[in-house]
């Protein structure tokens, strides 16, 4: 891209959020720097995208909150314009906890940040481009838990799951509105959110033995894929899901 598009990267604090808000400065773009309360990391991950070679601007937000949602992008828009480009890398891990154990409170807290948080923050992009002209992006980063299940993750799997068909719902209806909508299925990733796996290297090997790559994933290579979806090259890519594993997703019969 020669002209500088104005970001959103919501999580943008850590793990592919951060890388995300890395790559896309290395193009040249304005990101804003979504984050929920790490001041501290946020500020690091401004840094790093000035010094990739973009401008940057750290924003709080909590995204299961509409009015969070909207005072962020708002902020974002008066710094750098309307957003033509939004990665929503918010979201939080699976509680490990089987649906007869689970708390009201957990299933409600996932569903409202994986879940909730992506129609709040797809809603006021897509507001936020009435406006605007030329063509946007939207991403959402999902899992390869939408498709496949895991005990003790039903939140996560429903959440992610539920985000798949929001994808494809906003692609039909944004497609004319010069919008494209999609997302990416990370699978086994290296940052704060498999923290035992980044530290433990005993327990990342065994879990790496289980994918046909044989190693786990980085965030900036999920970051690629991210930075094309949102490039001309995509241009005729819409309500799409994108696998990023290593070939993991594609084991699923082994042992049976």
């Amino acid at each position: 891209m020669t002209n500088q598009r104005s970001v959103v990267v919501t999580g943008a604090e850590s793990g592919i959020g951060a890388a995300c808000a890395a790559a896309f400065g290395a193009i040249g773009d304005a990101v804003a720097v979504f984050y929920f309360n790490d001041t501290a990391a946020a500020s690091l991950s401004v840094a790093a995208v000035e010094k990739a070679g973009g401008t940057a601007r750290a924003i709080q937000c909590d995204v299961a909150d509409p009015a969070s949602v909207d005072r962020a992008f708002s902020e974002a828009e008066r710094a750098f314009g309307p957003a033509s480009v939004a990665v929503n890398s918010a979201g939080i891990n699976m509680a490990g906890v089987k649906v007869r154990d689970m708390a009201d409170t957990q299933w409600q807290h996932m569903i409202a940040t994986d879940l909730t948080g992506a129609f709040n923050v797809s809603r006021r992009f897509i507001r936020g481009r009435e406006k605007a002209s030329g063509p946007a992006a939207l991403i959402h980063i999902s899992s390869i838990h939408a498709a496949v299940v895991r005990a003790g993750g039903a939140d996560y799997c429903a959440a992610k799951a539920g985000v798949t068909n929001l994808v494809e719902t906003l692609a039909i209806e944004e497609a004319r509105n010069h919008i494209r909508v999609n997302s990416i299925r990370p699978g086994m990733i290296l940052t704060p959110m498999n923290e035992r796996a980044v530290e433990d290297l005993a327990y990342r090997h065994k879990l790496e033995a289980n994918i046909p790559i044989g190693r786990a994933g980085r965030p900036e290579e999920v970051a690629a894929m991210a930075r094309w979806l949102a490039s001309d090259e995509a241009s005729y890519v819409t309500g799409a899901s994108f696998t990023v594993d290593g070939g993991l997703s594609l084991l699923l019969g082994v042992g049976a």
